[in-house]
């Protein structure tokens, strides 16, 4: 899920901008104690911050994907959907929608967005929550990202959400694991969109998106909802709503591959 770029906008709230930020570069451990410091004053315990910031390491792995990712959409729509959206997806996707309908028509109902929609992301982002769903730990990659001086203030602020995930209690650090850029749970949502798109629908008090599923789809129509979607318009290529899917993801070629998903889930 590419939304590096429209998280940007939540740092000045999040971090506080980029002249609180910080240093990026030189020691890495003076740069988390910075970090620490930032994520205090922002309402993050001390006892949060000391279990997740402590003997943090910086994962040169990450930094590596990090520079070679820029070519993830370099095939065309045909050449990319072939290898996303086959028989046996659209096949899961469909038992999924009857499994799940009744929680689908309540998300409809209060966010105005498909089901169709919501189980074609679901299906790509990670086979339904039953694929990768990545495998590392979140502080140190976002910790990372942030002390390497290319985008320190976009990480910077997505390092603080992630810590604040913690302190809300949705998930403990344990199951704060997520992909190469920090995107967390069953629709891989960056901890900034966490913050501010994810919903409790299940009614437990925690928005948890990586394991439950009520919370997973209706923060994923929560965010589509907020960017403008709407129920009953299409969705295809210089559309309105192609436009406002766009805060799910920039690339083109991903959003057609969305709304073919969806389409064959609906059987057309």
């Amino acid at each position: 899920m590419l939304r590096l770029l429209f998280a940007a906008a939540l740092v000045v709230t999040l971090a506080g901008g980029p002249a609180q930020a910080a240093r990026c570069g030189g020691d890495f451990n003076s740069f988390i104690a910075g970090m620490a410091a930032e994520a205090q004053a922002a309402g993050v315990s001390a006892s949060v911050t000391s279990a997740a910031l402590g003997g943090v390491t910086p994962d040169g792995a990450v930094l590596a994907f990090d520079r070679r990712q820029r070519h993830t959409f370099n095939k065309s729509f045909e050449q990319y959907v072939s290898t996303r959206v086959g028989p046996g997806r659209i096949n899961g996707g469909r038992a999924l929608l009857q499994r799940h309908a009744a929680l689908l028509s309540r998300i409809e109902q209060q966010f105005g967005v498909p089901r169709y929609i919501l189980v074609a992301i679901w299906g790509l982002e990670s086979d339904f929550g039953k694929g990768d769903m990545g495998k590392l730990p979140v502080i140190r990659t976002l910790a990372t990202l942030a002390h390497d001086c290319r985008r320190t203030d976009l990480f910077q602020g997505e390092l603080l959400a992630a810590l604040k995930i913690v302190q809300r209690g949705d998930l403990p650090l344990r199951d704060l694991i997520g992909a190469y850029a920090g995107e967390i749970g069953q629709t891989q949502f960056l901890p900034s969109s966490y913050i501010k798109y994810g919903v409790d629908f299940d009614g437990d008090g925690h928005v948890d998106l990586r394991h439950s599923v009520p919370d997973v789809l209706a923060s994923t129509a929560n965010l589509l909802h907020m960017s403008g979607f709407k129920m009953g318009q299409p969705y295809g290529e210089g559309t309105a709503n192609f436009e406002a899917m766009r805060e799910w993801n920039r690339a083109v070629v991903y959003r057609k591959t969305i709304g073919y998903f969806a389409d064959r889930l609906m059987g057309q």
